[in-house]
């Protein structure tokens, strides 16, 4: 973790004003395509640097943050920013947004970052055309991670982030059309949850120990845009600011570091339904879909490994469910 990035609560805080928060959430069954899921609280965040003695040698090499999660929880990263920035969300070193590999630069061709504060969240990576498959922890060594399945290795599981604000010229110019919109213009953003080609063939070393940590791999669809970009690329600083690697640790792993439970897991989202609690949906008739990934548009369900959707079945009873955002008011006869 770069001095530059501070730990406030169980939220991270990069420079240019960037907020990233881990929210817990409900799995989503692989069958079906659903609304936006709630967030259930934030997972607890600590830093690597307070457990030297109790951490693994390469998470205090790689610094930065852990959490604890359960094998096949899901999650989604909740985003704030105080003026516009570029933030880049890798997992395992893949880009969760373009597939790509996990690079320095920003580019746009393929856009391989969020722009902020337009994308208020991300819950999964960038595989269909309005749509994302969700974020699902699972062990590194069974090759069921988004890493493990575009790379063939399962080196580094985590998720990274990295934040590009903007350049102090674009940010002077920003600041001027901000003082020039009236108050009631600004908005200071949705607020949600507070209720390919065939992949690499994955081989693990021989005769390797089993990992500890816990890598991202995709598991069911819901409706989500990721926001493309109309922001030149110049706008932005070219190196991060600011980067973090964010540990995942299993239960017994997080115990065994800091001494602490992990949370209760969560309800599953048929239960869920069953009690007719809101899902979500944002709409944001201002912005622009990126495209799906052909990379990630490949990658297979972490059912496929670890199969317990008897556990976990498909919802079919309708949904009730919440639009934020921007929403069109429809005129009439006067």
């Amino acid at each position: 973790m770069s001095t530059d990035v501070q730990l406030i609560g169980d939220a991270l805080e990069l420079p240019g004003g960037v907020r990233v928060t881990f929210v817990r959430t409900l799995r989503l069954p692989e069958e079906g395509t659903y609304p936006l899921p709630p967030g259930l609280g934030s997972f607890p965040l600590r830093r690597v640097a307070d457990y030297p003695e109790t951490v693994p040698a390469e998470w205090r090499e790689r610094g930065g943050v852990m959490l604890p999660v359960y094998q096949r929880e899901a999650m989604w990263l909740r985003f704030a920013a105080a003026a516009p920035a570029a933030l880049r969300v890798g997992i395992g070193k893949v880009c969760a947004v373009s597939g790509k590999p996990w690079s320095g630069a920003l580019a746009r061709e393929p856009q391989n970052y969020l722009a902020l504060p337009r994308q208020p969240w991300l819950d999964g990576i960038n595989s269909g055309t309005g749509t994302v498959r969700q974020f699902v922890a699972v062990p590194l060594g069974l090759g069921a991670t988004v890493e493990g399945q575009l790379t063939g290795s399962e080196e580094w599981g985590g998720v990274q982030l990295a934040a590009h604000p903007l350049t102090d010229a674009a940010r002077a110019a920003w600041e001027a059309e901000q003082r020039a919109r009236p108050p009631l213009a600004r908005s200071a953003g949705p607020a949600y949850g507070a209720a390919p080609a065939a992949p690499a063939a994955y081989s693990a070393p021989a005769g390797a120990p089993p990992r500890r940590a816990m890598g991202l791999g995709a598991g069911g669809t819901m409706r989500q845009e990721i926001v493309a970009d109309t922001r030149p690329l110049t706008d932005y600083r070219p190196e991060p600011a600011g980067r973090v690697f964010v540990h995942l640790a299993s239960a017994a792993e997080w115990r065994a570091i800091t001494g602490e439970p992990a949370p209760a897991t969560p309800i599953t989202a048929h239960a869920y339904a069953e009690h007719g609690l809101p899902w979500f949906e944002y709409y944001d008739a201002d912005a622009d879909d990126l495209p799906a990934a052909d990379e990630l548009a490949g990658v297979r369900p972490t059912g496929d490994w670890l199969a317990d959707e008897g556990e976990n079945p498909a919802v079919t009873q309708p949904l009730p469910v919440i639009t934020i955002g921007k929403k069109p008011v429809a005129d009439g006869e006067w």
